[in-house]
């Protein structure tokens, strides 16, 4: 809401229009590597986010983009234009980050490399997952994020290898972690919204 209109107690039609519009939140996962499980996991977050019927999320695999390392070729693989797009299209992110030698994949770094614009001014949550929950990486991905102007949230849903997936393979959530997930979506929510009006 602009200065006068909150001032004066009134809404634009524009800002009305803003307030009923339902948020894209996309899911992206963030390992593009053969066994990875990052699609078991993205899967479940959108089940709980989709039941709850207050955005629309979608998954967003950078597996499907076919990105090139950033600074080896001339930038005109239409993977890139098309990555951009999406981005630009989606008001926030829940990152379902896997942990490799203590940080985020290197798939994933050159995925947030490839944009720039695109990624400002937007929410994202974060769930990781490893032997120690992805919480070393899910430390490295907050300073890209901040580097990105995206505001990451607090709450960040803690999936261990150990406990929640069988073998290392099958994904089988604790149902704590239900709360945790519902929980990073509403601050997701809070503040793309907010964020949607200095874009």
């Amino acid at each position: 809401m602009g200065f006068f209109s909150r001032l004066f107690g009134q809404e634009t039609k524009e800002e009305t229009s803003m307030a009923n519009e339902k948020l894209n939140i996309g899911i992206i996962l963030g390992s593009t590597r053969q066994g990875r499980v990052s699609p078991q996991v993205g899967e479940w977050v959108k089940g709980i986010a989709d039941k709850r019927g207050d955005a629309n999320y979608e998954i967003v695999d950078i597996k499907d983009f076919d990105l090139p390392f950033l600074g080896t070729t001339d930038g005109s693989e239409p993977g890139l234009g098309r990555w951009n797009e999406k981005l630009t299209s989606l008001d926030g992110f829940v990152f379902i980050v896997a942990e490799y030698n203590h940080s985020i994949t290197g798939a994933l770094k050159n995925a947030l490399d490839c944009a720039r614009e695109a990624w400002n001014n937007k929410a994202a949550g974060i769930v990781s997952y490893g032997s120690t929950g992805g919480a070393r990486a899910a430390e490295h991905l907050r300073g890209i994020c901040g580097e990105l102007s995206i505001a990451d949230v607090r709450v960040h849903p803690t999936l261990s290898l150990f406990t929640d997936f069988e073998n290392g393979t099958d994904f089988k959530p604790k149902d704590l972690h239900l709360n945790n997930v519902n929980a990073m979506l509403d601050q997701v929510l809070a503040w793309s919204g907010a964020l949607k009006t200095v874009r």
